[in-house]
């Protein structure tokens, strides 16, 4: 899993490729349009005409599916979740909250949230083998504020599934040597059962392909920490140049592999982390 600054992005930034990047005017026409939608939801829920709202949602789904190149390039065309290219590659627009019906622990549903169908804020770029088996998961905790249109309290919700747009919710997540995804060492109770709900709903272990992808950078980060090792000791001991030179040139294949635009950085981050080594944490990650 990746965080993406989501709120402090707009497909109008300077720095996006041109071909991705939108003019004002069309930005501007693209919110005008969402909230129209919005206030058509509205009227036919106050009515109590659920099906008709919900065919309206989907009837306009190109509308979010316009934003998918720039969600693509705010993380360099990597699942936010997976933080893959091509194992987890079909790529979904996925609603955080679900649109239409949100499904809690033991599958029971209750309404979605229609009035974020059309919120970019509620967007997250998702593999469709994630996404397909979510679906309209979204349970809450016990006692969890629950949201609702005439009562908007989104903020104050406590979800199970974790959010790539919250930092805190990344950093909750790291990796083993087996290339599965696990909760951070010192995870509080709540955060240990949210890790375990996300990982499982979102298949982040169960999708073979995905834990053998993060096995291998695993393995690969390990012998070049290895390799830096050997090569940092011949220079200490002998102050050999050729070694100082291995060594530099490793911490620099480290460096570009923790680097957010290469598949599964995390993976190297947590593999780097887990060996207490400040010094090399600082090459790698400073």
């Amino acid at each position: 899993m990746i965080y993406i600054d989501l709120e402090h992005k707009r497909p109008t930034d300077a720095d996006l490729p041109q071909e991705v990047r939108w003019t004002q005017q069309q930005w501007d026409t693209w919110l005008a349009e969402s909230a129209r939608l919005v206030d058509e939801l509205a009227v036919l829920d106050a009515a109590g005409q659920r099906d008709q709202r919900n065919a309206l949602i989907d009837q306009h789904s190109d509308h979010w599916g316009k934003l998918k190149p720039w969600l693509q390039a705010l993380s360099q065309g990597k699942c936010w979740f997976s933080e893959v290219r091509n194992p987890y590659m079909h790529y979904d627009v996925e609603h955080f909250r679900p649109k239409k019906a949100a499904k809690a622990l033991d599958g029971q549903e209750r309404d979605g949230y229609w009035w974020l169908a059309f919120d970019y804020m509620n967007f997250r770029l998702c593999g469709n083998v994630g996404n397909r088996k979510k679906g309209g998961w979204f349970p809450l905790r016990d006692g969890s504020l629950c949201s609702t249109y005439g009562n908007r309290c989104e903020e104050a919700e406590f979800p199970y599934l974790l959010d790539p747009v919250i930092s805190d919710d990344v950093a909750l997540l790291t990796f083993d040597e087996e290339g599965k995804a696990v909760p951070v060492p010192g995870a509080s109770p709540w955060d240990k059962v949210r890790v375990k709900e996300t990982v499982k709903r979102l298949k982040l272990n169960e999708h073979a392909p995905l834990a053998e992808a993060r096995r291998s950078v695993w393995q690969k980060v390990t012998r070049l920490i290895e390799d830096f090792h050997t090569e940092t000791a011949k220079y200490t001991l002998h102050n050999n140049p050729a070694a100082r030179a291995k060594a530099t040139a490793i911490a620099r294949q480290l460096r570009g592999l923790a680097q957010r635009t290469e598949e599964l950085s995390a993976v190297t981050r947590a593999c780097v982390i887990v060996r207490n080594d400040p010094k090399l944490q600082q090459l790698v990650m400073g």
